[in-house]
């Protein structure tokens, strides 16, 4: 894993890096610029779509630049993309783009082609033949009455493609642009999150896409004003947010479109173009600075160009849904670049992340988390008692993107094929007489506070095994298959900053063998992963995995194995720098826990089942 220090301090530094990728990009355009089908293989929508994803998010970033620098001494990269834009809207052109009525992944390139069509009017939208304006109108208007549009992220797709159709007099729908704001105020949950949907979908779409999207929409023409409710929504969700990110930059590892890399930094611009009042400007720069800084280096290793991974190329990582253009939604986290030379944002005193302060203990009520973060080691660690992608009391197979019991800035879940159908890191599992691991999708919350010192969580699961179906690249959620009920595991975290004190109790569990508790996933040698019996005895050991990781290969994940316990055991599950075990007590009483933890420090904490 790369050491990285932000490497954009200056707005010369933001504009130079979106220029090298703008510049690196461009070297895969087709002849009439309509195209930019980047290396590698076929994405999963195929190479239409592919050119066309590289198209209109490369143009994200060039709106971006355009709309920062007024315009000015921009005028090539303007005629570039206009020259695009007229021959893929040309139906009789060979480089025509895929219809929004052809493929619905064109739904999606269409709303960036639409704001920045917006953004960038006087230099672009203006300027365009009277013909191209029309063609262009034309492909953007299936949109209108399109009631195919997915109840998730996407009703701002439909909703900005129509922002701008009404504003150039082309068709809209006012009843569809009222059903999608509406639809989004259904995503909202507690303490400014939201929900990618209707199910516990809480990922980096909260921030890149639910939170970004009004802002956005607010500065096109016709659209309203940003919302109270939605820059309140924003501010209190950056508090979080905040917290969430590493010290060294690095973004947590969880969720869906990891590729997407520091689009993670586009909430912190959200912010400051929202003037949102608990976070300072310079505050939320520096936040985004890290978040981009942190995969500087190896994009520049890349020869500046975004590869479906993390650090470098790592297939794995992709959904069924990406292409080789797909990485340049990243392009959202370069959002600041938009803002002009002489915005106050720039000169504004940089302030610290949180973790970069001190240890960071925070209880998230809508995902299910607790936050632990050490400034010692910059890590950011979240221990999940909500999250899954699914609805609770539905079971399903787990996603090892969304249903582990942590993640964390420096370790990903395991991905291999065993990730989604065994799990074993940051897992309490049932293993039956085949070895079959069980699954947790739709868990129940018990619990998710600060008590003193102590971060408390829990949740109780109907855990059951899978027979997974045959399936390829998914869209993030778990397996499909068979599901057989396997029994009740009930387990809570209590968590002080690198240790948890992991207690899991297991009930109505008549085919289990053996219950198996697993820990942080980890690679290379800098950091330990340790699991260890502390109440109610077992034994331990770890497994490596190959190619399970974008941060390095192999992945070892420590783990003990019990027989099915009768009552409550305890582990020490920790993620550190410090190679030498700790140690520690526990004592159960009814629903009391009394833990001497490594550091002598004594608390007495209340689970509730």
């Amino acid at each position: 894993m790369p050491s990285l220090n932000p490497a954009l301090g200056t707005r010369d530094d933001w504009t130079g890096f979106a220029d090298r990728l703008l510049a690196a990009a461009r070297r895969h355009a087709s002849p009439s610029h309509a195209l930019i089908t980047l290396p590698g293989a076929e994405g999963g929508y195929g190479r239409a779509v592919d050119g066309l994803e590289g198209f209109a998010r490369t143009f994200l970033l060039a709106g971006f630049r355009l709309a920062g620098e007024r315009g000015k001494g921009l005028d090539e990269l303007a005629e570039r993309y206009a020259a695009g834009l007229a021959a893929g809207t040309d139906p009789s052109n060979p480089d025509r783009w895929v219809r929004l009525d052809e493929h619905s992944q064109a739904k999606v390139e269409a709303a960036s082609i639409a704001l920045i069509l917006d953004m960038t009017r006087p230099w672009i939208w203006d300027l365009l033949d009277g013909r191209v304006q029309e063609r262009i109108v034309d492909y953007l208007s299936p949109a209108v009455g399109d009631d195919t549009y997915p109840r998730i992220n996407w009703v701002w797709f439909r909703l900005v493609v129509q922002t701008f159709l009404r504003s150039v007099g082309g068709p809209y729908s006012t009843a569809d642009m009222a059903e999608d704001l509406a639809t989004h105020d259904t995503f909202r949950r507690a303490d400014g999150w939201l929900s990618d949907g209707s199910s516990r979908a809480f990922d980096h779409y909260t921030g890149w896409a639910l939170h970004l999207y009004p802002v956005l929409w607010s500065r096109m023409a016709g659209a309203p004003e940003l919302r109270a409710i939605d820059r309140d929504l924003l501010d209190r969700y950056l508090a979080d947010a905040l917290a969430l990110v590493g010290a060294d930059g690095s973004p947590l590892l969880q969720g869906r479109s990891l590729t997407y890399r520091f689009a993670a930094a586009a909430p912190f611009w959200a912010g400051i173009l929202a003037e949102v009042p608990s976070h300072s400007p310079g505050q939320l720069r520096h936040a985004a600075a890290k978040v981009a800084g942190h995969f500087a280096r190896s994009t520049a290793e890349s020869g500046d160009l975004l590869t479906l991974g993390w650090h470098g190329p790592w297939p794995r990582l992709a959904q069924s849904y990406s292409g080789p253009g797909s990485p340049y939604w990243a392009a959202k986290g370069l959002l600041g670049v938009a803002l002009p030379a002489d915005h106050p944002v720039w000169t504004a005193p940089s302030e610290p992340l949180p973790v970069e302060t001190g240890d960071v203990l925070r209880a998230v009520r809508a995902p299910g988390w607790l936050i632990a973060g050490t400034r010692a080691d910059g890590i950011v660690r979240v221990v999940n008692h909500g999250t899954d992608h699914g609805e609770q009391g539905v079971p399903g197979g787990d996603s090892p993107l969304y249903a582990r019991l942590g993640y964390s800035t420096a370790t990903a879940p395991v991905l291999d094929e065993s990730g989604w159908t065994d799990p074993i890191d940051q897992s309490a599992v049932l293993v039956d007489a085949a070895g079959r691991h069980s699954h947790r999708t739709g868990m129940r919350t018990l619990a998710v506070r600060i008590e003193g010192v102590v971060g408390v969580a829990g949740s109780v699961a109907e855990a059951h095994w899978l027979d997974p179906e045959p399936s390829g690249r998914d869209h993030g959620s778990g397996r499909s298959g068979a599901l057989r009920r396997a029994g009740r595991i009930t387990t809570f975290s209590l968590v002080r900053g690198a240790w948890e004190i992991r207690l899991v109790r297991v009930d109505d569990a008549p085919d289990a063998v053996r219950l198996r508790v697993g820990g942080w996933p980890v690679t290379g040698d800098v950091l330990t992963s340790r699991i260890t019996p502390v109440l109610g005895g077992g034994e331990t050991g770890s497994t490596e995995h190959g190619d399970a990781s974008p941060l390095g290969n192999p992945v070892r994940v420590p783990w003990t194995e019990h027989p099915v316990p009768e009552s409550w055991i305890a582990l020490l599950v920790e993620l550190s720098t410090h190679p030498a075990p700790a140690r520690c007590h526990v004592e159960i009483h009814q629903a009391r826990v009394r833990v001497v933890w490594p550091d002598a420090v004594l608390t007495h904490t209340r689970i509730d089942i």
